[in-house]
């Protein structure tokens, strides 16, 4: 498969990802927790794409994570609510497409090089610590980026809110794809 081919998966991996987040959570979470926040969701499942295509990819996923972001918010966010080429949109994208490759490459730096074509057997658990400094990371940056826009008692919620939602998004989007590879497995185990 060629990079170019590897980046358009990405790339439809993430804005399937976002679609879903934007036209099922979202609608459900502001009927459940109307007052919480705009700019989060509580399971945002483009992270664990972004955690998956930089454990598959390193650290060039940033540039199909970027571009599925960018292609995302032209598609599913609409005009009235923001611009995807508002800087602050712009310099989200970047943090948010940045955050996994910067915490594969903290635990690399660290000595744990967690990038699927190491010798050593993956290891879910690690994906979900990598995972987890992601989120953190751009829940961090996200929370600046927007502090603007954020009213000065709800700024610990939202980093809270983005921290959670990535978290969860990346444990759905992982067992997921667990229960995919695995049919994908038992189904050529049942061909052969």
């Amino acid at each position: 498969m060629t990079s170019l081919q590897t980046f358009g998966i990405v790339i439809v991996a993430y804005m399937l990802a976002h679609g879903l987040t934007a036209w099922l959570i979202t609608p459900v979470q502001a009927l459940l927790l109307p007052d919480v926040t705009a700019f989060a969701s509580l399971v945002y499942l483009p992270h664990g794409v972004r955690v998956l295509a930089t454990w598959l990819l390193g650290p060039i996923a940033f540039v199909p994570l970027a571009l599925g972001a960018f292609l995302s918010e032209l598609m599913f966010t609409p005009p009235e609510v923001s611009q995807a080429t508002d800087p602050v949109i712009l310099l989200s994208i970047v943090a948010g497409a940045a955050a996994s490759p910067l915490a594969f490459e903290m635990m690399r730096g660290f000595g744990f090089n967690l990038y699927a074509r190491q010798p050593r057997r993956g290891n879910w658990k690690w994906l979900l610590l990598v995972g987890s400094i992601a989120s953190i990371t751009n829940s961090l940056a996200q929370s600046t980026i927007f502090s603007q826009s954020i009213l000065p008692g709800e700024s610990v919620t939202v980093l809270a809110i983005y921290a959670i939602g990535d978290l969860i998004g990346l444990v759905i989007t992982t067992l997921l794809l667990m229960m995919v590879f695995r049919r994908m497995r038992l189904s050529a185990a049942r061909r052969s």
